[in-house]
């Protein structure tokens, strides 16, 4: 079972996760704070990072920044309804997905599961190396390299880029990305498939205001390139 670091203030909601999660088969470590949370990070290495933006003191987002500086470690915000603001900065920070606060531990496994399901499932079955003008896309090792130089990406943008690259040319929408990269089957957030393309366009794109790989189609959604 997966292991996971929670970082939430909230008493009631730190120790009702847990010990959902706990019941469940996991292993968890709990913190009160960003910088606990940090610490614990070093010596606990979970497989997965729940995180609430709220936190006193360092809060959700600087955590989320600090991570991603040296980690690709999948990361799940946990949010307060209304929130909409932080949501976006928490996605933009380099977040994988967010879950709106309170919410049962079966849907945050569900959640904790479907980001770490075997990416492998989005190669669309081509092994071997692609290659896109300076981008090359390795299935089978699950690495990107951009004109020599291996990128380092989080999960739900390398998800991204294997499903759209598996598809050259193929529009899809924000609601079919989000049903086949974050497996959300209901109406979901679209704001999930655009700050992730933001970021991806940030790592793989030369000019990311003028895209070659990842091409908007405005009313319609995304495709791959390269142009």
């Amino acid at each position: 079972m997966p292991r996971v670091l929670l970082i939430e203030d909230d008493p009631s909601v730190r120790e009702g996760v847990e010990l959902g999660l706990r019941r469940r088969g996991h292993e968890v470590r709990a913190a009160a704070t960003g910088e606990a949370g940090l610490a614990a990070l070093r010596t606990f290495r979970p497989d997965l990072l729940l995180l609430d933006l709220m936190l006193p003191g360092m809060n959700g987002v600087q955590v989320c920044r600090t991570v991603r500086e040296d980690s690709q470690l999948p990361i799940i915000m946990l949010t307060a309804r209304g929130d909409d603001f932080d949501i976006v900065v928490g996605l933009e920070a380099g977040a994988d997905d967010y879950i709106v606060k309170p919410a049962r531990t079966e849907v945050i496994e569900a959640r904790i599961r479907a980001v770490l399901r075997r990416i492998e499932d989005h190669g669309g079955g081509r092994p071997g190396v692609e290659t896109h003008g300076g981008l090359a896309v390795d299935r089978a090792g699950l690495t990107v390299v951009k004109d020599g130089t291996r990128l380092a990406l989080a999960p739900s943008e390398m998800k991204l880029l294997l499903h759209l690259s598996a598809f050259p040319e193929q529009v899809f929408s924000r609601q079919q990305l989000l049903e086949h990269v974050w497996e959300h089957s209901y109406h979901g957030d679209a704001r999930l498939v655009d700050a992730c393309v933001r970021r991806l366009r940030n790592k793989i794109e030369d000019v990311p205001a003028s895209p070659r790989y990842i091409q908007t189609l405005r009313g319609f959604g995304y495709r791959f390139g390269p142009l």
